[in-house]
């Protein structure tokens, strides 16, 4: 019997058909696996300490220092892949501090970053009676959700800021990343996460007041792509606002 070409790769086909399902079922067992996320809270600022209403500026204080040191010797026990931040300069430092226990890449996103708040509070103190006046009426009374006190954002705006936000994390091939992120828009994500189109204002007005986020504290998440038909679309809440010891 003559070894034509044909005949060769007849006989080659069976392997070729095992490699092919062998690379597809390496595919899927890779993009089915589940992810998590270790969200943070960056570190008490000085301007944290002093009670000061910050916009984007505002560089870690001593203790916020120390805290992000705390955070970074508990993650360095976890399997780190990445690390992505908020480019504001207390979330970088942050960061800056925990990638010295995990040795890995920082990468910066503004969907982190915190929720813009009116200018009329910026650089005032929080016990000033106009500051509280506003903050009450952004954050504590029901209103809808396309209410807007002025120029910051607002629910809305953060809401569509975390939807992004968690369609990128769900994109993330890295098995283990650190969200280095913010008070305010820490607990959109864990909203969004949990209710998704469901929330609205006032559930989030409930949600953030009894849900504290500290300084430095770790919220896990993770992220089952198989159960992207589930109420969450896959994500759920491993634990909230751990302190690392």
């Amino acid at each position: 019997m003559a070894f034509t070409p044909a005949v060769i790769l007849s006989g080659l086909w069976p392997l070729f058909a095992a490699l092919l399902a062998f690379i597809a079922f390496a595919l899927v067992f890779f993009l089915m696996r589940p992810r998590r996320f270790y969200l943070v809270r960056h570190g008490e600022t000085l301007l944290n300490a002093q009670h000061i209403r910050q916009g984007s500026e505002g560089g870690l204080s001593p203790n916020g220092q120390r805290q992000a040191e705390k955070v970074g010797r508990y993650l360095k026990n976890f399997p780190v892949d990445r690390i992505i931040s908020s480019p504001y300069p207390r979330a970088k430092e942050t960061a800056s501090i925990i990638s010295k226990y995990v040795v890995v890449p920082v990468i910066y996103s503004p969907l982190f970053a915190e929720r813009r708040n009116p200018s009329e509070i910026i650089g005032k103190h929080r016990d000033d009676p106009e500051v509280r006046r506003i903050v009450d009426t952004m954050d504590l009374a029901y209103h809808d959700d396309t209410y807007r006190f002025s120029d910051e954002e607002n629910f809305a705006d953060l809401k569509k800021r975390g939807r992004k936000s968690l369609n990128l994390l769900a994109r993330q091939g890295a098995r283990t990343t650190v969200v280095v992120t913010h008070h305010v828009f820490l607990k959109m994500l864990v909203a969004y996460l949990l209710h998704r189109e469901q929330l609205h204002s006032a559930d989030f007005v409930k949600l953030s007041f009894f849900n504290v986020s500290d300084n430095a504290g770790i919220t896990i998440c993770e992220f089952h792509p198989w159960k992207m038909f589930s109420k969450t679309r896959g994500w759920e809440v491993v634990s909230y606002n751990e302190q690392p010891e």
